[in-house]
């Protein structure tokens, strides 16, 4: 891959640039000090990746990940020193489009560079989910049938995303009241480092409780759930909330499938599930999954997606029931918790 990288600290610049060149199979394509010579530099030449740094001069990494796929769309991780005081913009950034955040490596005692290896690990999993593979026939997913609408258990919206979500997702729970009537569970493509600062910002946007996920927590109503680790967040038959790490070659952490799926087998009622922007195809399979067990099921339009590839794939499978604006899916989820409240 040829790979960009975006930062005024020259100490960053070079750390980056060490790992990059140690790396068979990547190399820098070029060095921007600050967005807007980023934005300039994307337009005549546009790298595989870019490695996008926060606070920056001139312009910051959120304005310029902005411009950047707005003219010259590419793959974009940003790269930050100060994840808990700009998780704001981190978020910022990835609802403009960029695909994950990860620290900023830094030079150790001796010359070595420490936080290297996380950063390979995004990137190589970046050209894995950046690669033109064609659509592939999706396996068959065997399902337990739901039980009829067990006391106790609340009505439940389930929302995948990736590329873009953040923004998104802020959007749609700032319409929902404090008491909408149903759970909400997200699966977000983001790293664990950023979950709990993703559930923080999501808290500030919206009148719902916002939690972190964790291990055994039970779903209850009108709190939003976000998962919050690389392992899977699922669904367990005692109807419970869990992590798994399988499968564990699959690129896409946390991903959507896996819930999704599990909730198609041990949910015991249907419901309303999304899938919003994102690349490649989680989501897809297990969007299928849970139309077949009569959820209604929504993905996001094309002209609204950062990257159509979620949405898309799921509508190549015909997962899907609506196919919807954010301003759509706002209104469906509302619809939603207005019957809840007559049943």
């Amino acid at each position: 891959m040829r790979i960009a990288i975006v930062n005024d600290l020259m100490m960053a610049v070079e750390a980056l640039r060490r790992v990059i060149s140690a790396a068979p199979g990547h190399e820098v394509a070029w060095i921007a000090l600050n967005g807007a010579e980023a934005v300039e530099k994307c337009r005549t030449d546009r790298p595989d990746l870019i490695l996008m740094d926060l606070i920056m001069p001139v312009m910051d990494g959120v304005q310029a990940t902005a411009e950047i796929m707005r003219h010259s769309p590419c793959p974009i991780l940003v790269v930050t020193a100060t994840v808990e005081g700009n998780a704001g913009k981190v978020f910022e950034a990835m609802g403009h489009g960029a695909l994950d955040a990860v620290c900023t490596p830094n030079f150790a005692p001796g010359g070595t560079v420490d936080g290297g290896a996380e950063l390979m690990k995004k990137i190589n999993t970046i050209a894995i989910l950046t690669r033109n593979t064609p659509a592939e026939k999706q396996p068959a997913v065997a399902l337990a049938q739901p039980a009829p609408r067990p006391e106790g258990l609340p009505p439940l919206i389930a929302i995948g995303a990736s590329t873009g979500g953040p923004r998104v997702l802020a959007d749609l729970l700032t319409v929902l009241p404090a008491r909408p009537g149903a759970a909400i569970v997200i699966v977000q493509h983001v790293d664990s480092q950023f979950a709990s600062g993703l559930t923080h910002w999501l808290d500030s946007q919206c009148n719902m409780q916002v939690k972190l996920a964790s291990e055994n927590m039970v779903i209850e109503n009108d709190t939003v759930y976000v998962a919050g680790t690389n392992d899977h967040l699922v669904l367990g038959p005692d109807r419970c909330l869990h992590y798994t790490a399988e499968p564990r070659d699959y690129p896409y952490r946390p991903s959507v499938d896996e819930f999704f799926t599990s909730l198609a087998r041990h949910w015991g009622r249907t419901g309303i599930a999304v899938l919003l922007t994102g690349m490649g195809r989680d989501g897809a399979r297990g969007l299928l999954a849970l139309r077949r067990a009569g959820w209604h099921t929504i993905t996001q339009d094309e002209a609204t997606c950062i990257v159509y590839g979620m949405p898309r794939a799921a509508a190549e499978l015909d997962a899907a029931v609506e196919i919807l604006s954010p301003d759509g899916i706002a209104t469906a989820l509302l619809k939603f918790a207005g019957c809840l409240s007559s049943e």
